[in-house]
């Protein structure tokens, strides 16, 4: 199988996205790739909810089934390990992703949040060469969420970041999620992809 990438992604990763919105950023993979075999997109809502909330929802989630996608929803990021009930659940991915975290309910529990991921994407990431990956704002007030400190926490270390460009994933629109307005996208400003691995000890 030929090799393709998109930005610091390719078709021979085995690649976890959680908290997917309308499901457009793993359609964008899927259509570099010409494939979503390697892909299992995740989001907190039902199918139901999607299609109430993201106009595109629906079709982008098609278009993913259609190239192979596993896609799976109810996924809380806290128990992600019980929640992929699909028979996956004892594999390790090469990538994990979790895009622009947000709870909609403050600083307090959005830290809890991504404390809760990162507790429970260390046990899903491969020891060797495996990556969580988590992209977010890092203008004030953002900055203040010390991402670096949060996967340290949880024995993660920090080995790239890279700021953050959506024009390198076409068809991509980050989504609010929560609201009245939760179909529209935000601007993403100053934002970076901070890349963690396990700890080795």
């Amino acid at each position: 199988m030929k090799t393709k990438k998109l930005r610091e992604y390719s078709n021979k990763q085995k690649i976890l996205l959680v908290g997917e919105g309308d499901f457009s950023f793993s359609l964008s993979l899927a259509r570099a790739f010409g494939s979503a075999t390697n892909l299992t997109a995740t989001s907190l809502d039902t199918f139901e909810e999607v299609q109430l909330k993201y106009k595109n929802g629906k079709a982008n989630i098609q278009e993913l089934k259609t190239q192979g996608c596993t896609v799976v929803h109810g996924v809380n990021v806290h128990s992600m390990t019980k929640d992929l009930k699909h028979g996956q659940r004892s594999e390790l991915y090469d990538r994990i992703i979790f895009n622009f975290p947000h709870s909609g309910f403050g600083f307090g529990c959005e830290h809890q949040m991504v404390r809760g991921f990162m507790k429970s994407a260390k046990k899903m990431v491969k020891d060797i060469g495996g990556e969580i990956h988590v992209t977010h704002k890092t203008a004030h007030p953002f900055d203040k969420w010390e991402i670096e400190t949060l996967a340290e926490e949880k024995g993660l270390c920090l080995v790239r970041e890279m700021e953050c460009n959506k024009l390198c994933f076409p068809g991509y629109s980050n989504k609010r999620g929560s609201g009245r307005h939760c179909d529209g996208s935000f601007p993403v400003g100053k934002s970076s992809t901070f890349m963690f691995r396990k700890r080795i000890l």
